[in-house]
């Protein structure tokens, strides 16, 4: 039996074959590569919920609804985010804060839920009336 001399990292892998055999790894990205790539998908899957909740439910979005969600799902897509403002939104953000609240409010139109009041205040509950019918104090 005739023996071969020892080469330094010539050996085979811990996999079985020989090193350097194989796919290379590709480098894990970074977390905020993650957080990123996470919040793309997430606002992709908001407005594809948002439109076949609406189709499901036959609520017909407005003209201005549907292309708001192309404009906005097409952004996403190219760019890994609908906004070019850094001020209008959290860095690993997909969506701006007013984008979110849109689509929030297209996917109540779309669940069949009533509007929410967005300024002033709500119904009022009578509690700045005064009780038992006496005057706001004043000049007697």
């Amino acid at each position: 039996m005739k023996r071969t001399p020892f080469k330094p990292g010539g050996g085979l892998s811990r996999s079985g074959g020989p090193k350097g055999d194989g796919f290379a790894k590709k480098p894990t990205p970074s977390p905020f590569e993650q957080q990123r790539e996470a919040a793309k998908r997430a606002a992709l899957n908001a407005l594809k919920r948002a439109r076949r909740s609406a189709e499901k439910a036959g609520v017909s979005l407005s003209e201005w609804e549907g292309e708001f969600i192309d404009s906005v799902s097409e952004r996403v897509k190219t760019h890994g985010r609908a906004f070019a403002d850094p001020e209008k939104g959290a860095p690993g953000q997909a969506l701006s804060a007013m984008q979110g609240r849109k689509l929030k409010e297209i996917t109540a139109k779309a669940n069949g839920e009533e509007p929410k009041r967005r300024w002033g205040r709500g119904k009022t509950s009578g509690s700045n009336q005064p009780q038992d019918g006496a005057d706001i104090v004043g000049d007697e």
